[in-house]
């Protein structure tokens, strides 16, 4: 009994106790599971930072091979390029000595030809000459053409005048302002006015009208629409007499067509014209129209055509004889020497130096 005495006595602080080594352990567990919590979070951060850290060097390996990549794709680009521009550069410049050597041997022989350039300007010469003479007697033909063309135009004329001016004829009664009775004889127009016949005119024609029906005219509701009378009948009368002028002349000279001038006569497109058949012209004067073919065999077939003074059987002149560059002074226009004229640059030079001298006396 004593003890149980003892127990209960006892029993509210061993509750106590026990409440109390109770709470601690939960502190303490509180602050195991913090730290536990705590290195967790740590390690788990150390793993997961060495994870990315081994992405990243992954990552960077593989962009270092790929740009590696397109840095030698891009040089190689780069190479090839510059190797075409070289190679391109270099067939310009062969094509070029070729054109060169080609252009000066065609200008030697073709179209600086001394020998042929002679003879032409000599056949020029002579059908110049012959052209000349033609067309002289084909002036002279002309003008004597004319000169006949305008005597029969006067003729033609002072016979018009005499028969317009056929009233003043003298008669027995009263003589003509042309046969003046103080004249010894009579003047040459009064004999022509003798020989002309009176201008009669012609009467104009009368258009006749087509009948209008009667019932045509009944029908009709507006005024305006009833038959009206034509123009009258001139009156039958003589025409008097005096220097007037003819109709036809008037109306001539009233209705005469019109006269554009040189921009409305001319087509808008005279100048594209122009140039077309300049083209044309050059293209017909041209010494070799075949296409050059440097790799073909095209040249080699085609016959060998020599030039004038090479095919002749005389031969070319040599230097030094007495046809070599020969002068005619019959056909020259002048004894002066042709003047020279200064270039530009000494032009500009001279007048410079005069400007300079007299801004230095101004």
């Amino acid at each position: 009994m004593a003890t149980l005495a003892r127990l209960q006595a006892r029993s509210k602080s061993i509750a106590q106790q026990y409440y109390y080594r109770n709470s601690v352990v939960d502190v303490f567990r509180t602050k195991e599971n913090d730290a536990a919590v705590k290195i967790q979070s740590w390690f788990r951060g150390c793993q997961v930072r060495a994870y990315i850290r081994y992405l990243h060097r992954v990552a960077t390996i593989i962009q270092k091979q790929w740009r590696g990549y397109l840095g030698r794709q891009q040089y190689q680009a780069i190479v090839k390029l510059a190797y075409y521009t070289m190679k391109m550069n270099l067939y310009n410049a062969m094509a070029v000595r070729i054109q060169r050597r080609w252009r000066g041997y065609k200008i030697r022989k073709y179209c600086f030809n001394y020998y042929y350039l002679k003879e032409y300007l000599k056949a020029v010469s002579e059908t110049n000459d012959a052209i000349r003479e033609a067309l002289e007697e084909f002036a002279e033909m002309k003008e004597r053409e004319e000169k006949k063309a305008d005597l029969e135009r006067e003729e033609k004329e002072r016979d018009y005048q005499a028969r317009k001016m056929h009233y003043l004829l003298s008669t027995k009664q009263i003589p003509g302002i042309y046969n003046s009775p103080f004249r010894k004889d009579p003047d040459p127009w009064e004999l022509r006015l003798q020989k002309a016949k009176p201008l009669t005119h012609r009467r104009p024609e009368v258009k006749r009208e087509q009948s209008v029906c009667l019932s045509d005219w009944l029908a009709c509701t507006s005024a305006r629409s009833f038959p009206r009378s034509g123009i009258l009948p001139p009156i039958d009368r003589k025409r008097c007499q005096g220097p007037f002028r003819d109709i036809s002349e008037v109306l001539e000279q009233r209705y005469k067509p019109l006269e554009p001038t040189l921009r409305v006569a001319e087509p808008i497109d005279g100048l594209t014209e122009a140039r077309a058949q300049l083209q044309k012209q050059e293209w017909a004067r041209n010494v070799n129209d075949n296409m050059f073919l440097p790799f073909s065999s095209y040249h080699k077939n085609k016959k060998y055509v020599p030039t004038m003074h090479l095919s002749s059987k005389y031969g070319p002149d040599a230097y030094g004889t007495q046809h070599f560059r020969d002068e005619n002074p019959k056909r020259w226009i002048c004894n002066k020497d042709f003047q020279t004229v200064l270039p530009s640059f000494d032009l500009f030079s001279k007048y410079g130096k005069m400007y300079s001298k007299a801004g230095q006396i101004v």
